[in-house]
Order: structure tokens, then sequence, then C-alpha cells
């Protein structure tokens, strides 16, 4: 299947990884896919659905227009370095650690507005 017969959207999510510079496996792991499932929609042998878009969008601060139709800007942001390791590194842990930073996080948030 050449490029040309590849859908839209599906393009635009490889034009996107590729834009942040991330392998298939750092880019699908960030957004808790699996590497073969990002290759499948890649290569239009996957549909990709709203919640793939929701996902993309939310990790990686994409203009929701600019996937779905091609319009506007790619980002809605300038995606933060930093901020994408800490993403990645986040979801990388097992959900016992994840629940604990979550909690650690909420009573720096208190002690701040106190």
């Amino acid at each position: 299947m050449g490029d040309h017969e590849i859908p839209a959207i599906n393009r635009r999510i490889k034009e996107i990884r590729l834009a942040l510079q991330l392998s298939q496996a750092k880019f699908s792991s960030m957004i808790s896919l699996s590497n073969s499932c990002l290759s499948r929609v890649e290569s239009a042998q996957k549909v990709v659905n709203d919640r793939l878009v929701k996902l993309v969008c939310s990790a990686f601060s994409v203009n929701e227009t600019y996937l779905r139709y091609g319009e506007g800007e790619m980002f809605t942001e300038i995606p933060d370095e930093k901020f994408m390791n800490l993403v990645h590194n986040f979801k990388s842990l097992p959900p016992k650690y994840q629940e604990f930073l979550f909690k650690m996080f909420d009573m720096f948030l208190k002690m701040r507005d106190e």
C-alpha cells in the first residue's frame, strides 16, 4: 500500500511522531499503546478511533482539528521535553507507584494552597 492510499489521519499520526522525533516504540509507550498497534495505525491496517485521537492530542499537545482534518497548526503548544520525559517515566511505573505519586502530588497541591 503506497502512502497515497493511507488515510490522511493515519498519515498525520506518523507526521506528528516524526515531528516529535520519537520512535514508534517511545511514542506508543507514551500513550499506553502497543508498538504493533501504532505500526498498524501508521500503515493504515488499523482505523484511528476517537480514543486514539484523544490520547495523541492530550499526551502531545496536538491540535485535534489538525489531527482529524489537517487544518491549523499541528501543536496547540510546543511540547516540553522535560514534561514528555516525566509522562513517559510515569507511565512506565507499576500502577501502585503511579497511585503513590498521585497521592503525593495531591498533598503537595493542598500544602501549596494553604
